[in-house]
């Protein structure tokens, strides 16, 4: 019992529950990994289970990684080598490569990221229409969620709109398979599909795998819930943990029915409540309930917090966005001075990116350190990905965009009307850019002064391709990046400053991929294959700097704070006008919820009641969530008046001056 003694009675019964599948409804802050981690120990170190069996599935690389670091302390004394704590698509990743054969596909195949999707579609359409191509990389995506093949997209497509869009489905399609190279959504459909199909394939993985361990459960889409079942077989040795009033990601597929569903497809599902809240005092976590209540329920559960009854909910109302921005900066000053509180205690949460700008201005106008959620990956940085392309080329010569982008950084005196009689042979003769090089026809067709440049990067390329499996991962790279003359050549392109801070990227990335080559025991090629799955360089989001966090709702989803201001609560922005249109006013709800549950001890709402809408100014109204969220909730009698502003700013500037 030890092991499971930190536990409450609820957490203890899930953690301990084995006579087949579990769901785990957990609340917000109710310590949904705690359980998923003490579950794990107690497996290995009680149970005798072999580390190697028991798999727990997350979301995001981040919680993967806090998970199995929990679990690691949890499991102390006890060999727990081989457990697997990965995410959905990496758990996809290496089913795939254990049975590529199976896929139609070779080891060394490629991950395309959502630039390469794009450029491929682009390609079908024959368009730069950004609108246009990401509207037909999602229908793509979502068809792929569904596990709907181009076949099927076709047969079931109503209009001709949706004919069209299952064409270039097929087109894109066609084309992964030729350049050997699989997307995001294959890494799952493609394993779900594997072991619907290969029975041996599905013995094989049902007897390795005694234990599966799913988090967020409420986040999975058909194909995820397709795999977790032909992964969990008759045995359905499962546990589910998630939370239905925190399932915000339908627009990309994800599918709350995915609960009812787990009713229905095993009538024997013993259920699991979390309700105790460890996170939010009594107020806040009552706001919540009360928000929530609007919603129909699939399963009744009402969360409950013994951390006191804490600060009322403040509304804010103000004149316009710029207002908003000042008063929401003022009141955090005001508090952390009255608190002495860090910055990072507190959080700016909005419904949409592009109501950032006005408060990183109204923090940067105070000196105030803030920290954007959801910026710009470190690999999807110009230079990272011009590197990457090399890595992919050498790991799979069919990989075309790899190809066309390695081929023409730096350039090689190799021009666009090369390129294309290139892509032309390839097309005739069904193979790759790269095979192409070395055929008959491209040295009748290209000539032989502009075929010679393409020759001798392929040759080098192979070379590489040679030394890959012995070598160790970072000298190569760094042999690599000195035969290219990659650093010589950012400092041509572009001015002193800007060149040095992209080499800068690129010597910090040769320096992870040495580090984790050696750590993980892995090869360049395999390195490239997780690349492609790490949206950011592991220990950079560990580090919270001492800053004020913005973020989306979505994005702050799983975190929490101190003090959060939830911003812009306001009628067509949450609830999200399109949303409402589309008849999905429950995930806005549910939306709301997350940002109401990510405070600990304070919440702030504000809205405004004008705002800007290309070049006028709208009238706005606030949300219908403010009075859902019940009576106990400050709100003042009118919007501020300009008096009252400029007391504010005298108060402020008197803060000042005492901090001064």
């Amino acid at each position: 019992m030890s092991l499971l003694a930190a536990l409450n009675p609820p957490q203890r019964e899930a953690a301990k529950y084995l006579d087949g599948p579990l769901l785990v409804l957990a609340g917000a802050g109710s310590g949904k990994t705690r359980v998923i981690t003490h579950k794990i120990a107690f497996l290995i170190g009680e149970c005798g289970y072999k580390p190697g069996s028991i798999a727990a599935i997350t979301f995001t690389n981040k919680a993967a990684r806090e998970m199995a670091e929990r679990a690691a302390k949890l499991t102390q004394g006890v060999n727990a080598k081989g457990l697997i704590v990965t995410t959905f698509h990496s758990m996809g990743l290496r089913m795939l490569r254990e049975d590529a054969s199976h896929a139609g596909l070779k080891p060394a195949f490629s991950i395309l990221d959502s630039a390469d999707a794009m450029g491929i579609v682009s390609e079908i359409l024959k368009t730069t229409d950004k609108q246009e191509i990401r509207r037909a990389v999602s229908r793509i995506s979502l068809w792929k969620n569904e596990l709907k093949s181009p076949a099927a997209a076709l047969a079931e497509a109503c209009d001709d709109n949706a004919r069209v869009y299952a064409k270039i489905y097929d087109r894109y399609d066609a084309t992964l398979r030729a350049y050997q190279a699989v997307d995001f959504d294959d890494l799952i459909r493609l394993p779900a599909e594997l072991l619907d199909t290969h029975a041996e394939l599905r013995e094989k993985w049902q007897n390795r795998l005694r234990h599966v361990l799913v988090d967020e459960y409420q986040d999975t889409n058909a194909a995820q819930y397709r795999l977790l079942q032909k992964l969990t077989g008759v045995r359905a040795s499962f546990t589910a943990v998630g939370d239905d009033d925190q399932a915000i990601y339908g627009w990309r597929g994800a599918s709350a029915d995915n609960l009812r569903q787990l009713r229905d497809d095993y009538p024997h599902l013993h259920v699991v409540k979390l309700e105790q809240n460890y996170r939010s005092t009594v107020r806040i976590l009552k706001a919540a309930n009360n928000l929530i209540a609007n919603n129909p329920k699939l399963f009744e559960k009402r969360l409950w917090s013994d951390l006191g009854v804490g600060d009322a909910i403040q509304v804010m109302p103000a004149k316009d966005e710029e207002h908003e921005a000042e008063s929401v900066v003022m009141r955090l000053l005001s508090h952390k001075f009255q608190h002495r509180t860090e910055w990072r205690d507190y959080a700016i949460l909005y419904r949409g990116n592009y109501q950032a700008r006005v408060f990183e201005q109204a923090l940067r106008n105070e000196k105030v350190p803030y920290q954007l959620s959801g910026g710009q990956s470190f690999f999807d940085k110009s230079e990272i990905k011009d590197v990457i392309a090399y890595l992919r080329l050498i790991a799979n010569g069919d990989d075309d965009p790899a190809f066309i982008r390695a081929v023409t950084t730096p350039r090689r005196g190799i021009g666009a009307a090369t390129l294309e009689k290139l892509g032309q042979v390839a097309a005739t003769l069904h193979t790759s850019l790269f095979e192409a090089v070395f055929s008959a026809a491209a040295a009748a067709q290209i000539g032989e002064r502009h075929l010679a440049p393409l020759v001798e990067f392929c040759n080098f390329i192979n070379r590489f391709e040679a030394r890959v499996a012995r070598e160790p991962a970072g000298e190569l790279l760094d042999e690599l990046l000195q035969a290219i003359g990659y650093e010589a050549w950012l400092f041509d392109q572009d001015d002193q400053r800007a060149a040095q801070s992209r080499w800068d990227s690129v010597r910090e990335f040769a320096a992870w991929i040495a580090k984790k080559g050696e750590e993980d025991d892995k090869d360049l090629l395999q390195l490239t294959q997780t690349i492609a799955l790490i949206t950011l360089l592991e220990g950079r989001e560990d580090e919270a700097p001492d800053a004020v966090r913005l973020s989306t709702l979505h994005a702050a989803k799983g975190l929490e704070f101190g003090h959060v201001f939830l911003v812009g609560v306001e009628e067509n922005i949450l609830p999200h006008r399109d949303a409402v249109d589309e008849g999905r006013l429950e995930e806005e709800r549910r939306l709301m919820y997350v940002g109401v549950t990510r405070a600990r001890k304070s919440l702030t709402l504000s809205y405004c009641s004008r705002r800007k809408r290309a070049r006028e100014s709208v009238g706005c109204e606030p949300s219908r969530f403010i009075d859902e969220l019940g009576d106990d909730v400050r709100r003042p009698d009118a919007a501020p008046d300009a008096e009252t502003k400029a007391s504010g700013s005298d108060r402020l500037a008197a803060l000042k001056a005492m901090l001064g």
